[in-house]
C-alpha cells in the first residue's frame, strides 16, 4: 500500500485512499499546480463529507467541482495510495503472522489493574487454516484498498472453495473486473461489492449469473439499467438484491428487476423512492411474464417518500410478498398525515411480518375489522368513493361478516346511544404522574381525541399537564402517537377493546 511518487499514474476519475487510512477513500478530480504553491498537486473529492476543506474551489480559484463544501482537498501523490490487488488483500488479511509487538497488546487487566497477557486458544491452529487459501469458502476484505482483482488463470487454483468474497469499501470501479472474477471463481455465489464506486456503464454481465446474494449498498451504480438491458438468463439465480442507499427515486427503475425469477429479498431502504405502481413500464420485454417478481418474498423500503395509501395497495400484485418494511415513511407517521399500523396491516393482503413485527392472525383479524369499521363511518352510501379509495373493503366485510352492521348501527343510533360506546383501557404512564390503576371505561366512538384527552385530566386529576395519548397495539413494537385533536376516536384508529397510554408532552 506503498504511495505514489509521481502523478502521472494517477489519472483523473482514478478511485484512491489516504495513504495512512485506507477508510479515507476519494476520486482524483484534478492534477497540476495550485496558485501559491510549488509542485504538482492531486485533487481529490473524498466520499465523506468533511474529510475535505472545500468545495474544489481554492483561495477563490476553481479546480472542480467538488461534492460539497467540505469534500475536497489537495494532495502530494505520495499521501496517496493507487491501493493493491486482490491476492495481496488476502495475503495481507490472513498469511500475515501476528508480530511480537502486536502479541503484547493481547491483555487483559486485573483486578490489581495489572496486564495480563492472554493467548488464544487454537489461534496457531486457526491461523494455519486460513493462511490455506485453497481452503478459504469466504474471505473478507473491507477497507483494504483493493484496486485491482488482478484477475489471472490461475486465480481459480488459488481460491477454488470460495463463497462468499466481502469487499466493502475499497476502490473497486470496473465491471468487466468483476465479471472476470465470478468466471474464474464458479463457487462463488456471495459477493459484496458496498460502497464502491461502480461503474454505471453495464452493458451485459454472464459471468454473473451464479451469484445468488449480490449487496450494492451506497454504488451509485444505475443498476436496473443494467439488469433490464440483459435479455440472457444473467442474473436467474439472484436470491437476494440489496440496493440500499443508492438515491433510487423512480419505481419504474425497481420494476426493471421484476421478472428475475429467483429474487426472494429486495432491499431498498434510504433511497428516493416516493411512489410505488404495479405495472410493468415499456422497457420490459412484451413477451416476458405479466406477473411482476413472482418470487419475492421480502421487500425492505425503509426510510423513503412513500406517502400515499396507493403505493400500499401496488404491494399486493406481487404474489409471494409477506415481508415488508416501511418505517420511516411520511406514511407510516401519523405526524406527517400517515395512517396507524392497523390500516397498512388490513390493506396488506399476505403480509405477515411489517416493520420488522410479526403480524399474527389475531393481529390481522383485528386489524381488519377496525378498518372497515373505520371506513364505515366515514364512507357511508357512498359506494363508488369507497371502492375507489379502499379496495379491500368489500372483500373484508364480507370476510368477516360485517355487511349489515353499518347498517344496523344507523338505524338504532338514534334509539340507543350505547351502540356507540367504545370499551377504552386508559393507563397514565407519565413521570410526573405518579403510580395511578388502569381505568376501563365506555365512551362514545364519535367524541374527538380532544375530548378524550379533556376527560382523561378530569379522570385522573391532571389539570397542570399537557397531555398526549399514545395507542399501544399488540404486535407493534413501539406505541403510536395520536395528534389529530379534532379526529374521531374511530377514524383516529382507537378502537373497542383498546389500551391507550395516556403521557405528557416533553
Amino acid at each position: 500500500m506503498s504511495g505514489e511518487s509521481s502523478t502521472e499514474s494517477f489519472e483523473i476519475g482514478r478511485r484512491v485512499h489516504s495513504l495512512n487510512d485506507p477508510r479515507r477513500v476519494g476520486t482524483v478530480k484534478y492534477v497540476g499546480g495550485v496558485e501559491g504553491y510549488s509542485g504538482a498537486w492531486i485533487g481529490v473529492d473524498w466520499d465523506n463529507d468533511g474529510d475535505g476543506k472545500h468545495d474544489g474551489t481554492f483561495n477563490g480559484v476553481f479546480y472542480f467541482n467538488g461534492r460539497s463544501q467540505t469534500s475536497a482537498s489537495f494532495v502530494r501523490s505520495e499521501k496517496l495510495s493507487r491501493g493493491i490487488n486482490l491476492l495481496q488483500a488476502l495475503e495481507l488479511r490472513y498469511q500475515t503472522t501476528s508480530s511480537k509487538d502486536e502479541e503484547d497488546e493481547m491483555y487483559v487487566l486485573s483486578a490489581k489493574n495489572n496486564r495480563v497477557s492472554i493467548q488464544l486458544l487454537g489461534g496457531d491452529k486457526i491461523q494455519d487454516k486460513l493462511s490455506r487459501l485453497d481452503e478459504l469458502t469466504s474471505a473478507s476484505l473491507p477497507f483494504l484498498g483493493v484496486s485491482s482483482l488482478g484477475v489471472s488463470s490461475e486465480l481459480g487454483s488459488v481460491l477454488p472453495n470460495l463463497k462468499l468474497l466481502d469487499l466493502t469499501g475499497n476502490l473497486i470501479s470496473d465491471w468487466e473486473e468483476i465479471c472476470a472474477l465470478c468466471e474464474k471463481l464458479p463457487a462463488l455465489t456471495t459477493l459484496n461489492l458496498s460502497y464502491n464506486s461502480l461503474s454505471s456503464e453495464v452493458n451485459s454481465l454472464p459471468q454473473l449469473k451464479n451469484i445468488r446474494v449480490l449487496v450494492l449498498n451506497n454504488t451509485g451504480l444505475s443498476w436496473t439499467q443494467s439488469a433490464s438491458s440483459s435479455e440472457d438468463q444473467t442474473f436467474n439465480s439472484l436470491r437476494l438484491l440489496n440496493l440500499e442507499d443508492n438515491c433510487i427515486s423512480e419505481w419504474s427503475e425497481v420494476l426493471k428487476l421484476s421478472q428475475l425469477p429467483c429474487l426472494e429479498h429486495l432491499y431498498l431502504n434510504k433511497n428516493k423512492l416516493s411512489r410505488i405502481t404495479h405495472s410493468v413500464n415499456d422497457n420490459v420485454s412484451p413477451n416476458k411474464s405479466s406477473e411482476p417478481f413472482p418470487s419475492l418474498r421480502c421487500l425492505l423500503l425503509g426510510a423513503n417518500n412513500i406517502g400515499d395509501l396507493a403505493s400500499i395497495d401496488a404491494l399486493n400484485v406481487f404474489p409471494m410478498l409477506v415481508d415488508i418494511r416501511l418505517s420511516d415513511n411520511p406514511i407510516t407517521d401519523l405526524a406527517r398525515d400517515g395512517v396507524p399500523r392497523y390500516v397498512l396491516v388490513a390493506r396488506l393482503t399476505k403480509v405477515q411480518m411489517l416493520n420488522g413485527s410479526e403480524v399474527r392472525a389475531r393481529e390481522k383479524k383485528e386489524s381488519e375489522i377496525r378498518y372497515v369499521r373505520m371506513v364505515m363511518s366515514k364512507f357511508n352510501n357512498k359506494p363508488e368513493e369507497t371502492q375507489l379509495l379502499h379496495p379491500r373493503f368489500n372483500e373484508l366485510k364480507k370476510l368477516h361478516g360485517l355487511d349489515d352492521e353499518i347498517a344496523s348501527a344507523e338505524n338504532t343510533r338514534p334509539k340507543n346511544i350505547a351502540s356507540g360506546l367504545i370499551s377504552i383501557t386508559l393507563k397514565c404512564v407519565g413521570p410526573s404522574m405518579g403510580e395511578k390503576p388502569p381505568l376501563t371505561d365506555k365512551l362514545p366512538s364519535s367524541i374527538t381525541v380532544k375530548k378524550l384527552k379533556s376527560l382523561c385530566e378530569n379522570l385522573f386529576k391532571l389539570r397542570s399537564i399537557k397531555l398526549r395519548l399514545l395507542l399501544h397495539e399488540e404486535g407493534s413494537p413501539f406505541p403510536t402517537p395520536i395528534y389529530d385533536e379534532t379526529a374521531r376516536l374511530l377514524d383516529a384508529g382507537i378502537y373497542d377493546g383498546c389500551t391507550l397510554l395516556v403521557d405528557e408532552e416533553s
